[in-house]
């Protein structure tokens, strides 16, 4: 096969890679895309974070459908519903999240990588913010008169790492009421974490049946189309801490 398998079992759903041996196979490109009145932002994010709220509560979205598809899934940085399927002649399907709260859980989501590229718009309400994490730096988008603004980055140690492995962690913010997209090339890690209780995902998958073909999976489960680079889920303390430039702006 002229493009190799990234897992090691395809239907494990907590597959561990070694985080000292890893390198991105590229980096993620982030395009700052708007940003909305405190209100207006507030309409959009709870209405597509309660498609994935009734999708949660749906029998037909939480059971397989005729395609032995279940629409309705969880994942590590919150619920996810599948809102559009992969078809025969179509292989990509588009997801929507509703993020967990990291300070209302007490953890973070883990660093992790897909079995395939994925395009994601990242979503926030009013007193939300998203931490976005890589163990690369970004690409970020400015197009002079276009690009409406410039996310704050910094670094930091990535936690919980073996003892003498030190592996530096891009950090990136997504500031409230704003809409930022991220390409995330196959391979690559990422790590997104909410900080407050409005924040969604619409995430499109341009070849979620390729990647089940190509890595022998048995079905469609974002939880096995990913691999983790950390044991454990995180403290809380090491993705909502404000550490970053302009913390005191992001509220």
């Amino acid at each position: 096969m002229s493009d190799p398998r990234i897992k090691y079992r395809a239907d494990d759903e907590n597959e561990i890679h070694d985080l000292a041996e890893f390198q991105d196979a590229g980096r993620n490109v982030v395009t700052p895309v708007a940003q909305f009145p405190a209100e207006v932002a507030a309409v959009v994010v709870r209405a597509f974070a309660q498609i994935v709220r009734n999708a949660k509560a749906s029998r037909a979205a939480t059971a397989p459908d005729a395609d032995g598809i279940v629409r309705s899934q969880t994942f590590e940085e919150g619920d996810v519903y599948m809102i559009e399927t992969p078809f025969d002649g179509f292989f990509a399907d588009r997801y929507l999240m509703d993020f967990y709260n990291a300070e209302e859980r007490g953890i973070c989501s883990r660093m992790h990588l897909h079995t395939g590229l994925r395009f994601v718009r990242m979503m926030t309400g009013p007193d939300t913010h998203i931490r976005v994490s890589s163990l690369s730096p970004f690409r970020v988008t400015d197009v002079v008169g276009v690009t409406p603004f410039v996310p704050s980055e910094f670094e930091d140690e990535l936690p919980d790492t073996p003892p003498g492995l030190y592996r530096t962690r891009y950090n990136l913010i997504v500031p409230p009421c704003s809409f930022v997209d991220m390409q995330i090339p196959r391979g690559v890690s990422h790590q997104f974490n909410a900080i407050g209780p409005h924040a969604v995902i619409d995430s499109v998958h341009p070849e979620e049946s390729i990647e089940v073909f190509r890595e022998q999976m048995s079905g469609f489960k974002m939880m096995a189309q990913t691999v983790f680079l950390a044991e454990e889920l995180p403290d809380a303390a090491t993705c909502t801490s404000h550490t970053w430039p302009d913390a005191d702006a992001i509220g």
